[in-house]
């Protein structure tokens, strides 16, 4: 057991991934935030909520309990820039994506405590996808897994204007086959969400690190743009908004489990 992540056996090859929508900070770490940090705005809010119906489907899940804040699960262990000539958030965030301290006196979490942080939280979780997906592999023939996000409509720091509702990311078909992601795209595209491909997000280090469709695993993340199911200004899960997204989202993730079963290699 590990007070790390949470997790759920299903009945399908499928594994959803929620990374960020943790809310735990050990105290060690809280003293040393600032009043803006410890509201977490980053926190992929009610990510859980949201996605509560996959267990209906045989989904199994893996939900992380602590916040990105204190590691970001999407980052690799070696803390590479994913995308080129963007705002780095980072493993370890020393800003908000508003650009706030999150440390007092503008601290930054030093290359030791970095380690600390990579033993204690990112290993498990990232031990757990793995073998998960070898597990699903084996019993299945494939695996499938869906990193499930979502963002402020809004984060000028980061990006122009408003994104888009559904933000599919397959590290331009890197981390899953075109004709597996081809059903999911159709889908959102004709949902009544705009949608991008491919586009600000590709995928961050969980799609492209498990990602392997020449080995029969399909990774696939979605963005999700929040005013979709929440009040983004007082932080409320809306649950109109929500039903209707669900509906989406849950004939995308079914047509990927349908088109990954009929595209086996």
């Amino acid at each position: 057991m590990t007070d790390v992540y949470s997790f759920s056996v299903g009945t399908t090859p499928l594994l959803v991934s929620v990374p960020h929508d943790g809310r735990e900070i050990p105290a060690d770490i809280s003293v040393r935030m600032t009043p803006a940090a410890l509201q977490m705005p980053d926190t992929d809010w009610h990510v859980n909520e949201l996605y509560e119906f996959v267990g209906d489907i045989g989904a199994w899940v893996i939900s992380a309990n602590y916040s990105r804040y204190v590691i970001d699960l999407n980052r690799a262990a070696t803390d590479e820039s994913l995308y080129e000539g963007q705002v780095a958030t980072g493993l370890c965030p020393h800003k908000t994506f508003a650009g706030d301290n999150i440390y007092c006196d503008s601290a930054v979490v030093d290359a030791a405590e970095k380690k600390r942080r990579t033993a204690r939280f990112w290993k498990s979780y990232h031990e757990r996808i793995g073998a998960t997906i070898v597990e699903l592999r084996e019993r299945y023939g494939y695996a499938l897994l869906w990193d499930a996000h979502s963002i402020p409509s809004r984060v000028p720091r980061l990006f122009d204007g408003e994104l888009p509702v559904l933000n599919i990311g397959t590290f331009d078909d890197r981390s899953c086959s075109p004709a597996v992601s081809a059903d999911v795209v159709s889908i959102a595209n004709a949902s009544s969400y705009e949608t991008a491909i491919n586009e600000r997000f590709k995928g961050g280090h969980i799609t492209r690190h498990y990602g392997d469709p020449q080995n029969n695993v399909h990774a696939v993340q979605l963005e999700i743009a929040q005013r979709a199911y929440m009040d983004e200004s007082s932080g409320t899960f809306d649950n109109s908004k929500a039903a209707t997204l669900r509906a989406t989202l849950r004939a995308m993730l079914e047509s990927f489990l349908y088109a990954a079963s009929n595209h086996r290699k």
